[in-house]
């Protein structure tokens, strides 16, 4: 058993012995004040911070109907020892940071704004309710405020999955530290999406803008950056994200091409390739277009054959999302090269006699 009574500032008639186990975290008593805050939070310099804050009591002696002050602690929570930790009370009598409790306190409400923040802000806030005979700093629950040069970077959410044809919401968002004085996004989508400040379930604020977009093949490898400018004392500091889409689609202009081209002598090797562009990557199939319908005829990018005689063929492209046909290509074959020699060869020499007689 331990008396505890410096938290309290209670006359000695309300002072009570509270048990204290041995190993307790920070050697926290049992609660008679329990601040609710974030816990940790960060902020601008030269910008201002709203904290979300409440706060209960189930002690005896605790009544809001009378005057109730709240109270800020900086880096240590015993007023008697340190009370030049003192930063706030809203009576009037301190005031060190120029802070506004805009909560109400009757309703347990002691939301509190910080007008203009500097880094040397940065520390623990210990939250203090005096409503007279009621006085308690809740020394276990303290908010750890981190005030920083640089902004922070907004975020960008976008579906996963993406496929063509679909119409999908992207957010932009960005950290809001004070509500009244929210950041200003924009994005290289379009320039008049509507921007909302949403309140969190943590009592924090988060401005976000939105658009829906129909998704296409173009929108694949698409850059989309948002930028979110806070204002602050004496001008503005920005902060910038970009997300690269990746969205999958359907083959797209299929294309046949041959190699030799041109003439190709009979009983030579030639070699189809069809080409696509798809995501995710194309199978490829190869047809010829016969006497008796279209047949297919191989299955692979590359079709290789010996070329007997003329014909049409066309790929087909293929993926999950859909398959698209090519143009049609033609093979011309010619007379190989050594029958036509021996061809010309027959008719040159029996044409030099027929002459002769001629004279």
């Amino acid at each position: 058993m331990k008396l505890i009574c410096s938290q309290f500032l209670f006359p000695p008639c309300y002072c009570h012995h509270l048990s204290v186990l041995v190993g307790d975290v920070a050697d926290c008593p049992n609660p008679v004040l329990i601040a609710n805050t974030p816990g940790q939070i960060e902020a601008l310099s030269g910008s201002c911070l709203q904290i979300p804050c409440s706060f209960n009591s189930t002690h005896q002696i605790h009544n809001m109907s009378v005057p109730t002050y709240g109270l800020w602690l900086k880096s240590h929570w015993d007023l008697i020892t340190t009370p030049g930790n003192l930063i706030f009370n809203s009576d009037g009598s301190v005031n060190t940071y120029s802070l506004k409790m805009i909560g109400n306190l009757s309703e347990e409400d002691c939301t509190t704004v910080f007008p203009d923040l500097k880094t040397s802000y940065t520390d623990r806030y210990f939250l203090r309710i005096q409503s007279w005979p009621f006085r308690a700093t809740d020394r276990c629950n303290p908010l750890h405020l981190k005030v920083k040069d640089s902004p922070w970077s907004p975020s960008i959410n976008v579906p996963s999955d993406l496929k063509e044809h679909q119409s999908v919401t992207v957010t932009c968002s960005a950290f809001t530290p004070c509500p009244h004085s929210p950041p200003q996004l924009t994005w290289n989508l379009q320039q008049d999406s509507l921007r909302q400040t949403e309140k969190n379930t943590d009592g924090t604020f988060t401005t976000k803008i939105q658009e829906t977009i129909t998704l296409s093949d173009t929108h694949d490898g698409y850059n989309i950056s948002c930028s979110a400018r806070y204002p602050v004392i004496g001008g503005n500091k920005t902060a910038e994200t970009e997300v690269t889409l990746s969205v999958s689609y359907a083959p797209r202009n299929p294309s046949a091409s041959i190699s030799p081209s041109g003439l190709v002598s009979a009983g030579s090797w030639v070699e189809l390739s069809c080409s696509s562009r798809a995501k995710p990557p194309p199978r490829f199939t190869w047809f010829w277009i016969s006497k008796h319908g279209d047949m297919n005829v191989s299955v692979g990018q590359i079709y290789s054959f010996c070329a007997a005689e003329e014909g049409e063929f066309y790929c087909v492209a293929t993926n999950d999302l859909g398959q698209q046909k090519s143009s049609v290509i033609l093979i011309l074959v010619g007379i190989k090269g050594n029958i036509l020699t021996k061809i010309l060869f027959v008719i040159l020499f029996f044409s030099e006699p027929v002459a002769e007689r001629l004279d």
